[in-house]
């Protein structure tokens, strides 16, 4: 998106047509700023703790029994005999792979939800965009990073937080 602002901007600037012409109203909006301050973003983040907490304490538990085997290894394996320290060897690598595979597991749903939710909430935070362009008659409204210099009075961000928060 961000590339293709840009691509518009140069083409514009290239073809000699000042942005002011074809433009009559220009406002900006921080992307980052909306979704940190965003009240939803909680929403999702307790949502996706329910979520997967189940999971969560699994992988937390494996990796605390790991931590345990670990200990007992460096503190017991001078009066260990042989057999026992391959024992032990053999559960710490079990628990290990185990560790990985749900760890990766989780990480890899976990991160797909993320986006699945990220993904709704861009959708209300475009519709709320629209909303504020329409309503205060803007006819372009762009990424705040795409531009160099933004009089604070054109970025609208602070509405589409405002126009957010209310319609939660």
């Amino acid at each position: 998106m961000k590339k293709m602002l840009n691509r518009v901007l140069m083409t514009a600037i290239l073809l000699g047509a000042p942005l002011a012409a074809q433009a009559e109203k220009l406002a900006v909006v921080d992307m980052k700023a909306i979704f940190e301050q965003l009240p939803q973003r909680e929403q999702i983040g307790k949502q996706l703790q329910s979520e997967f907490g189940d999971r969560i304490a699994a992988v937390q538990k494996i990796q605390g029994d790991l931590r345990g085997l670990l200990e007992t290894q460096k503190r017991d394996a001078a009066l260990m005999t042989e057999e026992q320290k391959t024992e032990l060897v053999r559960k710490m690598e079990s628990l290990d792979a185990e560790l990985k595979l749900k760890g990766k597991a989780l990480d890899e749903d976990m991160r797909r939800r993320q986006g699945e939710e990220q993904n709704k909430l861009l959708v209300k935070v475009q519709g709320a965009i629209n909303t504020i362009a329409e309503k205060e008659q803007i006819d372009v409204v762009l990424q705040r990073g795409a531009a160099v210099y933004v009089k604070p009075a054109t970025d609208i961000s602070g509405k589409v937080i405002e126009a957010l928060s209310k319609a939660q």
